[in-house]
């Protein structure tokens, strides 16, 4: 069912009862800003969104700055030697 905010705030025990039947939908001048679902729909969700999420390359970085932080350690890399083939470089 589709509640408007005010609506919705003035009656949020019928709206919390109402989810056992079906999503409840609040809008703020026609514009969705809030779902309403029951709990178990909720945690199916999340479960299915964990799944969805594949880490990047960006967020295994973070975490390893976020390690080295916490563990107090200073990565050290070391400077280039030598030249490298690099074929992109070339004419």
């Amino acid at each position: 069912m589709n509640w408007k905010l005010d609506e919705a705030q003035q009656k949020l025990s019928l709206v919390i009862d109402a989810v056992t039947s079906e999503p409840q939908l609040i809008f703020k001048q026609d514009e969705l800003v809030a779902a309403i679902v029951e709990p178990k729909l909720f945690q199916e969700f999340l479960v299915w969104y964990q799944q969805q999420k594949t880490p990047s390359l960006a967020d295994a970085f973070t975490e390893l700055r976020q390690l080295c932080a916490e563990e107090d350690y200073i990565l050290d890399i070391p400077a280039r030697q030598g030249e490298r083939h690099n074929p992109l470089a070339e004419e």
